[in-house]
């Protein structure tokens, strides 16, 4: 799913924005929106959905022939991306929420951070906007692979759909780790996963393998790595599923740091100083046995 988020002051033609671009991009895929409400409640406390609430539910859901309203707790931005992700849309677009990370578009003269376009409502180019928001890098989801993963051409040869989420270890040994920090270079990083999945499809059996690694922060419990892969039969489907995230691990360049309570350092840095002891200790063990045999 790609992401764009539309942000101006009050009155500045947002909503006429979000209109234009969720028509035009229903020509690339499926679109979902975002809707930053700032104050008050829209599960009103009158209605039946209200007073499922006010007695404790959790999750409040409303059905109709025609809509499907989900009222929850503690919710936020990443949330709201996740159920979009979920349902499988190819595209997000988000009116408001200005101090987010996401990509934007603003209106006037509003400031924030990662603008990629500035504009008047009256001067937008849809299809440049369009291009810009297709160039955004994939935001995905363990479920959005599958939806992915079943609109495969070839969907109807499978048999077995198999998962790997990847996630924060939290203890390592008495290491307790409070979050990671992934780095790489997106487009060698993605050209490199391509690689291993074109590979991975041509075994016997495989119908679809997809891959999707997260960068930047991710705290300690959070998933980091999904692999999907459709076989015919899951026989051909497990070997594969290892196979992926071992030539992930080994050869996609992403550099891992942890942050933990007892400090913080590049995974890749320690694991050379631990090879280069061990190397050290080889040779000491054969110098001494040269000397003492």
């Amino acid at each position: 799913m790609r992401i764009i988020s539309v942000v101006g002051y009050k009155k500045s033609g947002k909503t006429t924005l979000v209109e234009k671009l969720v028509r035009a991009l229903k020509n690339y895929g499926s679109v979902g929106t975002i809707k930053h409400m700032h104050e008050g409640t829209i599960n009103k406390p009158d209605t039946d959905t209200g007073k499922h609430a006010l007695a404790g539910a959790d999750i409040v859901v409303a059905c109709t022939p025609g809509e499907l309203v989900k009222f929850s707790r503690d919710n936020n931005l990443t949330g709201a991306l996740d159920e979009l992700a979920n349902a499988g849309m190819d595209f997000a677009v988000v009116e408001g929420f200005k101090d987010s990370k996401l990509p934007k578009i603003a209106l006037s003269e509003v400031e924030a951070p990662n603008i990629i376009k500035r504009l008047d409502c009256e001067s937008a180019d849809t299809e440049e906007l369009v291009a810009l928001i297709i160039e955004q890098p994939e935001y995905h989801t363990l479920n959005s692979l599958i939806h992915k993963l079943r609109k495969s051409k070839d969907i109807e040869k499978a048999g077995a759909i198999g998962t790997f989420t990847g996630i924060v270890r939290v203890l390592t040994g008495e290491a307790r780790t409070e979050f990671l920090e992934f780095e790489g270079y997106d487009e060698v990083a993605r050209q490199k996963m391509d690689e291993i999945r074109s590979a991975l499809k041509e075994k016997e059996g495989i119908v679809e393998v997809l891959m999707h690694h997260k960068t930047g922060f991710i705290k300690a419990g959070e998933d980091i790595v999904y692999i999907a892969v459709a076989a015919s039969h899951r026989e051909q489907l497990f070997p594969v599923l290892r196979e992926a995230i071992e030539r992930l691990k080994l050869e996609v360049p992403l550099w891992k740091k942890e942050h933990t309570l007892e400090g913080e350092w590049w995974v890749h840095d320690k694991e050379n100083l631990r090879r280069k002891e061990t190397a050290d200790e080889r040779r000491f063990a054969a110098s001494a046995f040269y000397l003492h045999p």
